[in-house]
């Protein structure tokens, strides 16, 4: 979940970016191209209908950025709890001299995937 929310990240990052160049590239373009565009819709106009869309789109990010911190801190603490609580049941397990079955397959491929989680984590 982390790698998806930094992806996220990234991709509103990068987006960000492309929005400046393009607003830089039009400007660029318009003075270059049409230096005198009468009875056209003014090309400011249009500038300035971008730089609204890239505030709206900041304003959005502004909004996801508190998401993705508490996404990450709850799986954090979902891992810390997964961990605390299998390491009980492996006390308990000792304690009481229970003998498990052996794990399926399946099992032992879940309890990798949680184990890797929690260290990377």
């Amino acid at each position: 979940m982390e790698a998806e929310v930094d992806k996220l990240e990234l991709m509103f990052q990068k987006a960000d970016s492309d929005l400046d160049y393009i607003q830089y590239r039009l400007e660029y373009e318009i003075k270059r191209n049409h230096p005198d565009s009468a009875g056209q819709k003014n090309p400011v106009s249009v500038l300035k209908e971008l730089s609204v869309m890239k505030s709206r789109y900041q304003s959005l990010y502004a909004r996801f950025k508190p998401v993705a911190v508490e996404q990450k801190e709850t799986k954090s603490r979902i891992y810390a709890t997964l961990n605390k609580t299998v390491t009980m049941i492996e006390e308990l397990q000792k304690q009481t001299d229970l003998e498990l079955s052996p794990l399926t397959e399946e099992e032992k491929t879940v309890t990798e995937q949680l184990k890797s989680h929690i260290t990377d984590s």
